[in-house]
């Protein structure tokens, strides 16, 4: 039997990774002033021990008032940095998995209830709640206080934002950065014509829309370690008509590459409450297939896709480099141990759990 593709290695820019398997960004609404606390060392620490090539940190925000929901993780001043430090430094005393991490800021979508609370919109006046931000002063949903517009010097300032971020990333010593433009957080709200109102520069046509994200790419890519990758979350389209679309998603990639982007993730939606997703197994894989056809870039897919096989066959196909694992891996933190032992290859395992290993499964861990 041929060696699964899903355990075979790849090399995203100079980082190589010894299978297909990634861990997705997942938000856990868990941090203290966008403080890491003990509760991500639980949270990345069992992942960093799951056999995955290597592991993202959820969507971290570049400003306080970048954060999704109070307990959005932040990387934007010395506390959040030594408090992110102190939970690596638990995590890397275990494993060697490479880290990365996800630059967000949410825009329009910001100050919000955690998941589990609802995440309906807190007002301004209300305890945690401060004003947000976006291209256009367009609510995003019936009812909600719009966003501010931002300005000239409001662009600059989150530009800027993001570099100090990927500087503080860099001696964080992380492995990769993937910024968020998708999901109809602010670098999303940009490209979309359904918030992206403006009649300047950074509105309008496409090349005005891409814009801004753009320039915060080439922010990060020029902070950031240069001997380490910056790749790109996308949402594909907003599935709105009129909305963000796969072709305009497939120049905005071509782009990208020009500038240095090291891979894509396809992801899609979120801007919207009128969104019509088509939701089933494998939903965004069409998605990741369009772009695959477009780009030599690695691309990422991502979106329930939960089974062994099933995973297998989109890297047989071709239509995504890599698997992205996200609500599956939460559910199953041994998803791949269990997906090796399903094609019959080895994986790497701690030495504390060597002997966890089922008797009828022969040498399945390294």
């Amino acid at each position: 039997m041929s060696r699964p593709i899903l355990f075979s290695p790849i090399q995203i820019g100079n980082l190589k990774l010894d299978n297909r398997i990634v861990i997705a960004p997942m938000a856990q609404y868990s941090a203290e002033d966008g403080q890491m606390n003990e509760w991500h060392l639980i949270h990345l620490g069992q992942l960093a021990s799951s056999g995955a090539a290597l592991l993202t940190i959820e969507a971290t925000a570049v400003t306080p008032e970048g954060r999704n929901t109070p307990g959005d993780v932040g990387l934007y001043s010395d506390d959040c940095e030594a408090a992110m430090a102190r939970v690596l430094r638990g995590v890397r005393r275990w494993s060697d998995m490479p880290i990365g991490i996800q630059l967000n800021h949410a825009g329009r979508k910001a100050s919000r209830q955690k998941s589990w609370e609802g995440g309906a919109q807190i007002s301004p006046g209300q305890p945690n709640g401060w004003p947000t931000y976006g291209p256009s002063s367009l609510a995003f949903a019936s009812g909600e206080i719009p966003p501010i517009a931002l300005d000239r010097d409001g662009l600059a300032a989150i530009r800027n934002a993001f570099a100090s971020a990927a500087r503080r990333a860099s001696r964080l010593g992380l492995a990769f950065i993937q910024i968020l433009g998708a999901h109809g957080y602010l670098l999303h709200e940009f490209l979309s014509p359904l918030s992206n109102q403006r009649s300047d520069e950074y509105g309008g046509s496409l090349e005005n829309r891409m814009r801004f994200p753009l320039e915060v790419f080439e922010a990060v890519r020029d902070a950031f370690s240069h001997d380490r990758p910056v790749t790109m979350r996308v949402s594909a389209t907003d599935w709105v008509e009129g909305g963000w679309s796969i072709e305009e998603t497939i120049a905005f990639v071509d782009a990208l590459q020009r500038r240095g982007c090291a891979a894509v993730n396809v992801s899609s939606g979120g801007s919207s409450p009128a969104q019509q997703i088509p939701i089933g197994p494998g939903y965004q894989v069409p998605l990741a297939r369009a772009v695959k056809q477009a780009t030599n870039l690695p691309v990422i897919a991502v979106g329930l896709i939960t089974e062994f096989e099933q995973a297998e066959a989109i890297l047989g196909t071709g239509d995504a480099d890599l698997i992205a694992l996200a609500r599956a891996v939460l559910y199953n933190p041994r998803w791949p141990w269990h997906a090796a032992a399903h094609f019959g290859v080895q994986i790497k395992a701690p030495n504390q759990y060597l002997r966890s290993q089922p008797h009828r499964i022969r040498n399945l861990f390294v």
